[in-house]
């Protein structure tokens, strides 16, 4: 099935729209005929994406420090000053510190949560009111991570995040199904490249070479889980989590015996 078709001229939120994932988002949304609204808190970064091609009429960029509870309310306003209320919110936005609990200090700790989880709550809860205002049937989309349900040494802060965010997807699922609005979360899988988080190309073929199917996430692999989910393909999905992974989060083909291989 072709999700995209009935995405053209759906507007679209998405946070962190500077990264890799986000920006695939952006590009798909946006190729499939939406219109945008892109935020992130890199300002400059963000004022060139309304060169891209898939730019489309109607969009508009939006930059927002997501720990900013003031600035989430005024990227809200933003949205109902153009288009009244959104169609489909990508809550993208997330940050993937590395270190030992033991190093972590209470300030990071905070850093970590009010962009991966607070933020999506208030931009939910923000977002929400106008589709109910407006009585669109919405679809909430928040990027999780299969380290919500895999820990990992150093990405403890990170990993407890995205469980809360799944949970808070849960929530929101339950409290705005009588408003016709659903909540899911996208988990994709490994994608080496971001500029925040940077990995050295010994650690990305590793973490490669450790997936059952045996390479990254690709653009196709999120973008059209993410169509699935903002479309009627999805209508009585909610509350759901979809791994786009790989079987990443499954477990690991790391086999700590001689005998490497089956046959």
């Amino acid at each position: 099935m072709d999700y995209a078709q009935e995405l053209a001229g759906k507007r679209v939120v998405v946070t962190g729209a500077c990264g890799i994932i986000g920006g695939w988002l952006a590009e798909t949304f946006g190729r499939a005929g939406a219109r945008l609204c892109l935020t992130d808190a890199r300002a400059e970064e963000l004022a060139k994406l309304k060169d891209a091609p898939y730019f489309t009429e109607g969009s508009f960029v939006q930059a927002t420090d997501l720990r900013d509870a003031d600035a989430i309310e005024g990227l809200a306003g933003a949205v109902r000053r153009h288009w009244g209320a959104a169609d489909v919110l990508v809550n993208n936005a997330g940050i993937y510190p590395s270190g030992f609990l033991l190093d972590v200090d209470a300030d990071e700790w905070d850093r970590i949560f009010d962009i991966n989880l607070r933020a999506p709550f208030l931009l939910t809860r923000a977002m929400a009111k106008l589709m109910i205002e407006q009585k669109i049937p919405g679809s909430i989309i928040n990027i999780s991570s299969g380290a919500a349900r895999k820990m990992r040494r150093t990405a403890c802060p990170y990993s407890t995040s995205k469980t809360a965010l799944d949970r808070l997807t849960k929530g929101f699922a339950i409290e705005l199904a009588e408003y016709g609005i659903r909540a899911n979360a996208l988990e994709p899988g490994f994608a080496a490249g971001s500029a925040v988080s940077s990995l050295s190309q010994a650690h990305v073929e590793i973490v490669t070479a450790n997936i059952p199917m045996g390479r990254a996430t690709t653009q196709q692999d999120v973008g059209q889980a993410a169509l699935f989910l903002a479309s009627s393909a999805s209508a009585y999905i909610t509350g759901a989590s979809l791994p786009v992974d790989g079987g990443n989060s499954i477990g690991s083909l790391a086999v700590y015996q001689d005998k490497k291989h089956a046959l």
